[in-house]
């Protein structure tokens, strides 16, 4: 056995117990908090739904039907998906470094050499040639086992932005529904109102024909019921709005959902208050902060990378194969050519540039670990937010729904007392504002809970304890 053959046998022993350069990558602490302080006002004692599919606990079959259809045709998740996949791929390559590269090369032709060339022999001649060549740069200094260590971190993390992404879709549908049915109660509380003034209009115009009542009072109540009219439009228009971005956030041309949803109904029931459980639980389960950390992860796998051109590169390479000058030589044991060597680069003239590479991936790194702990407070502030708007909101809707209540009989009481004489025009027509304005406020009261609570559990990152079942859906959509 000549020295270079067990050179080269003793190689993977180095390469085995040899160590990856850089730093190895360690998770980031997160911060020490037990609850969040405004869970107590959301209610403590609510059921744990955050773990469930939260679109499931409004009881709605057509939002239910709304987010399935999106998650499977929502072109934005396509965009993602189509991102994992690539990154998926750029994966399996740098996982190929690790083993060798082999090609295969063959050749025939015709060539003349000068007379120098040639030697004296024969300036021209038939060339074939035939050969099988490999080539492996080993592993010794894990600049390889790096590069996989970053892609394999960025591919989880384009993993998690596929995750986090539905989350925010599923956020917008229901939002949009929220918002739909919430307007369509407006818009129906707004024609109702339209009748009714217009009744009262009738009324007055009948006492000022019997001299009864005056010009002024009949002015006054058309002027209120072509306000209360007006406002019909704009309420038809944001309907239309939430309808066209429904459709599109389901794959579809904006007009694709009309029928279906101008169809009106109910504002779905709300959970009175949600468990929001722990802040720790809350983080390990939101996928936009598990993106950041495997960012994270992936620059410090890049710090390796870079570090490893500090080291010599070692390339084993080979080569076997036939060369002749007539075709029907080829292949003949006279005519075999062989090559098997060992090559050592190691520019360590060039460390200055390799220690700047390195030093913008420390600063890279540095950066990431910033934004992840950003990303962490950014996830907490906006839970507590969450919290709060959710809880105030079904507080602000107990008084509003008393409000309504409270305008509807006073109304009553008005119309009863006109027709008795006992007031005047101008209390009735205050008391038909106040009572739009109040049936109006509890309308939108509603749909602003409703929107919170999808908010909240948007933050919480409720209904994905089984993300990737949802990208496979987005998958078998595109395939």
């Amino acid at each position: 056995m000549n020295k270079l053959t067990q050179s080269v046998l003793a190689l993977p022993v180095v390469l085995l117990a040899a160590c990856a350069a850089g730093p190895d990558y360690h998770q980031p602490a997160a911060p020490a908090i037990g609850h969040f302080a405004r869970a107590e006002a959301n209610g403590t004692q609510a059921a744990p739904m955050a773990n469930a599919e939260f679109w499931q606990a409004f009881r709605d079959t057509q939002l239910t039907r709304l987010v399935e259809r999106a998650l499977s045709t929502n072109n934005d998740l396509r965009v993602a998906l189509a991102r994992y996949d690539s990154e998926t791929a750029l994966l399996r390559e740098a996982r190929s470094d690790h083993y060798p590269t082999v090609t295969m090369n063959a050749n025939t032709g015709h060539q003349k050499l000068s007379v120098d060339q040639a030697y004296g022999f024969q300036r021209s001649n038939d060339v074939h040639s035939a050969s099988v060549n490999a080539g492996w740069e080993l592993d010794v200094f894990g600049k390889v086992r790096r590069d996989v260590e970053a892609h394999r971190a960025e591919t989880a993390a384009l993993a998690e932005d596929l995750k986090a992404l539905q989350v925010i879709i599923v956020g917008q549908v229901a939002s949009a529904y929220m918002d739909l049915r919430g307007t369509q109660a407006r818009l129906r509380v707004a024609r109702e109102s339209i009748d009714k003034q217009r009744e009262t209009l009738r009324i007055i115009s009948a006492r000022m024909e019997a001299g009864r009542s005056a010009d002024f009072d009949v002015a006054r109540a058309r002027a209120q019921f072509e306000s209360a009219t007006s406002r019909v439009f704009a309420l038809e228009a944001r309907i239309a709005v939430d309808e066209h971005r429904l459709a599109v956030l389901t794959g579809r041309p904006p007009e694709a959902l009309i029928a279906e949803l101008d169809v009106p109904a109910a504002l779905p029931a709300l959970p009175p208050a949600v468990d929001p459980e722990t802040p720790a639980i809350v983080l390990r389960r939101r996928p936009d902060i598990a993106a950041a950390e495997q960012r994270l992860h992936a620059a410090t796998a890049r710090i390796g990378v870079a570090s490893a051109d500090l080291f010599p590169h070692v390339r084993l390479s080979g080569m076997l194969g036939t060369f002749a000058f007539r075709s029907g030589d080829l292949f003949t044991k006279e005519r075999e050519t062989s090559l098997l060597g060992l090559d050592v680069d190691w520019s360590f003239l060039d460390a200055g540039r390799v220690r700047a590479r390195i030093a913008a991936s420390d600063a890279a790194a540095a950066g990431l670990l910033s934004a992840y702990q950003q990303t962490v407070l950014l996830a907490l502030e906006d839970t507590e937010n969450a919290l709060i708007r959710y809880a105030r909101t079904r507080s602000e809707d107990e008084h509003l729904e008393q409000a309504a209540a409270a305008g509807s009989h006073a109304v009553q009481i008005a119309r009863e007392q006109l027709r008795a004489g006992t007031i005047g025009v101008y209390e009735v027509l205050d008391a038909e504002r106040e009572q739009l304005r109040a049936q109006d406020a509890f309308a939108e009261g509603r749909t602003r809970s409703a929107v919170a609570a999808v908010a909240l559990f948007k933050e919480l990152a409720g209904g994905w304890p089984q993300q990737m079942s949802a990208s496979a859906s987005v998958s078998a959509g595109i395939r």
